[in-house]
């Protein structure tokens, strides 16, 4: 008998996994802290396909035999949801599923600093939420919205690839848009939302110049505006927003940024020294006036001392963040020389 889909997904969440990879060449795959490993489970190659199947609707199936990707949300239950991305390997079909929290946490419980909370009440203006795959982005911008849903009375839309975690209005009308299936693009999303009364738009992710542009744009006719990337700090992020537009609009870019950045924020997991979990590390670049001349300037490379020499407005670099949960015994110190990008520099502060 084929294994059920939701036999995997509730061993995975018994677990503690982040995610589940279903292949054709060998028993499925979990990742825990940050670690692959086989589980319990045994089947042939058409038992695992019929799995993967087991988690499409025809247009789906449809698709799939267009030689497309899949990206989607699908729920085992009406409480529990999960991240799936359906692709071909080897002519053979594969599956990565993120195993999503069946809760919106507060920013309290996600151990985040109070710098971010400051973020989410921002009026008006840009916030980014970057670090690698899997280090939480969604999960730190879901409790975002969950905090301004809560504290405000404001109108937000969000534009997501797919839809992660449902939000249902509290005290804000909230409205969720999923690619695909409810808008065709983020930057036809961005253009149309103008036209919706909102206060807060959620853009999942800054991927081209279409969708940087209408998100600048948004910011700058008076929205608080959050998104993505996957960038591994501050300066890096900036370089790469930047760097999508042609040679001769760079400079307007920048001053368009410095008009409207409030701040950036970059993360990643990493598994606790008793190996009981995981826990976040932070930088945190917040938009001062000094930020914001360095962002039209182009001065990227300053940053960096910057959030070092600016702690009262809640600045801190990662490598800063690393060393602390270090020095608190949190993590080891193997662990923030892997997740790190100036190894001198956390060495330094250790």
């Amino acid at each position: 008998m084929a294994i059920t889909i939701e036999e995997l997904v509730d061993y995975a969440r018994r677990n503690d996994c982040s995610d589940l990879h279903i292949t054709s060449h060998q028993p499925p795959t979990f990742r825990r802290l940050g670690e692959l490993f086989i589980g319990p489970f045994t089947g042939t190659k058409e038992d695992y396909r019929a799995t993967i199947l087991s988690m499409l609707n025809e247009a789906q199936k449809e698709d799939l035999s267009l030689g497309h990707d899949l990206d989607f949300s699908f729920e085992s239950t009406p409480e529990l949801r999960y991240r799936v991305n359906v692709y071909r390997q080897q002519k053979e079909l594969a599956a990565a599923v993120r195993i999503l929290r069946n809760d919106i946490p507060t920013l309290e419980e996600l151990h985040l600093p109070d710098a971010i909370r400051q973020l989410a009440e921002q009026p008006r203006g840009i916030v980014l939420v970057t670090g690698p795959t899997g280090s939480g982005k969604s999960t730190t911008l879901a409790a975002m919205i969950d905090y301004i849903n809560v504290h405000r009375r404001a109108h937000i839309i969000t534009i997501e690839d797919p839809i992660e975690y449902v939000h249902k209005s509290k005290n804000c009308l909230v409205h969720q848009r999923e690619l695909h299936r409810d808008v065709p693009s983020f930057s036809d999303a961005l253009r149309s939302a103008m036209r919706e009364d909102p206060d807060v738009i959620l853009v999942g992710e800054m991927r081209d110049y279409e969708t940087i542009s209408a998100a600048v744009t948004a910011a700058e006719t008076g929205h608080l505006v959050f998104s993505t990337l996957h960038t591994t700090g501050a300066a890096q992020t900036l370089d790469r927003i930047v760097d999508v537009y042609p040679s001769h609009s760079q400079g307007m870019i920048r001053s368009q940024l410095s008009g409207v950045m409030r701040g950036v924020i970059t993360q990643t997991l990493l598994p606790l020294s008793d190996q009981s979990g995981r826990t976040v590390a932070t930088e945190i670049l917040i938009g001062t006036d000094a930020v914001l001349n360095l962002i039209r300037e182009g001065k990227y490379h300053q940053l960096g001392s910057t959030m070092q020499s600016n702690a009262q407005y809640g600045m801190h670099t990662l490598a800063g963040d690393l060393a602390n949960l270090v020095r608190q015994g949190r993590i080891t110190r193997e662990s923030a020389e892997k997740a790190v990008n100036n190894k001198a520099e956390l060495l330094q502060y250790i």
